[in-house]
């Protein structure tokens, strides 16, 4: 059961494993783009291409649904951000539960962004967890985990994908270990728990008020989606490829110091941030110095709301 670009790797190694693999889950096609035309999960094309089944519940507590995975007898469900939460009718199916393969070391970050959140909040080190489902969010009891580091060029994107390959190897691990009885289950601990909400379109409005390491890690944490933006002259602009020049340096918040092939220098509440990367509104992403070969940007516009 898995939606996004994050679960292609795990569906590959179990495809890869030998292990019979009754389906695959995944949610329905929704409308994209400014057309409005279905598109399908990324999951799904890939599943189809391996001859899979392929099952796309509107929702996943419907008898009819849960019933059709009953009759599969699954010895295992294996859930890579599949984006519905699980009952736990379907709980109760496997023989060997429900394993989650989540992109945090739980009980750290909890919810639907664990990714972006541990770069916002500039984490240092983050990891994959696999646990046992059970009827909460995130806090069954975790089977085994897996640290790595988080680099200071690491956007959500670049994170998501080294996170993704980590994941897909350690359920196989993780499968393997349960096929041998080589697996304690360890309940999870209330000390350290957090929770790492979903990220909405809104939530990348940058307030050039803030310092700029924080504006910094906002900038790669929502890369590339949903994005920072902010306003240049009325138009909207999405912003990527952040660096800290200057860290304790005032002025006014949100100024334009330079713009030039290098990138853009904005002050911030306190230092100043480049900006490599922008996408005006209605065109596509681009560096500073593709956008200034037809257009200038003026020195001391400051940036802001519409």
């Amino acid at each position: 059961m898995g939606t996004p670009e994050f679960a292609l790797p795990s569906l590959e190694a179990l495809n890869r494993s030998g292990d019979d693999l009754l389906g695959v889950v995944t949610q329905p096609d929704r409308p994209k783009g400014r057309g409005g035309f279905l598109s399908p999960p990324p999951i799904k094309p890939a599943a189809i291409k391996m001859g899979c089944e392929v099952y796309q519940p509107e929702k996943v507590r419907e008898k009819a649904f849960i019933d059709r995975i009953r009759g599969l007898k699954p010895d295992l469900i294996a859930v890579v951000a599949f984006g519905q939460i699980l009952p736990k009718d379907i709980i109760d199916i496997p023989l060997c539960g429900c394993v989650n393969v989540h992109a945090s070391m739980l009980p750290k970050y909890r919810g639907a962004a664990p990714i972006n959140w541990a770069i916002i909040n500039g984490d240092e080190m983050t990891g994959i967890t696999t646990m046992l489902m059970d009827a909460g969010m995130d806090t069954g009891p975790i089977l085994l985990q897996q640290e790595t580091e988080i680099y200071e060029e690491d956007t959500a994107g670049s994170l998501l994908q080294r996170l993704s390959r980590l994941g897909a190897d350690l359920l196989l691990e993780t499968i393997g270990q349960i096929r041998e009885n080589r697996i304690i289950p360890k309940p999870q601990g209330e000390e350290g728990v957090s929770y790492a909400p979903i990220l909405k379109k809104g939530d990348g409005l940058i307030n050039w008020g803030l310092e700029a390491r924080r504006i910094e890690r906002l900038i790669k944490g929502l890369d590339p989606w949903p994005c920072c933006y902010t306003f240049y002259e009325g138009n909207r602009w999405r912003l990527f490829g952040s660096s800290v020049l200057d860290r304790e340096d005032t002025g006014i918040p949100g100024r334009i110091e330079a713009a030039s092939e290098d990138g853009i220098i904005v002050q911030t509440g306190r230092g100043k941030v480049s900006v490599a990367e922008i996408q005006p509104e209605g065109k596509r992403r681009m560096k500073v110095s593709e956008y200034l070969t037809g257009h200038h940007i003026e020195k001391g516009t400051i940036l802001g709301n519409c």
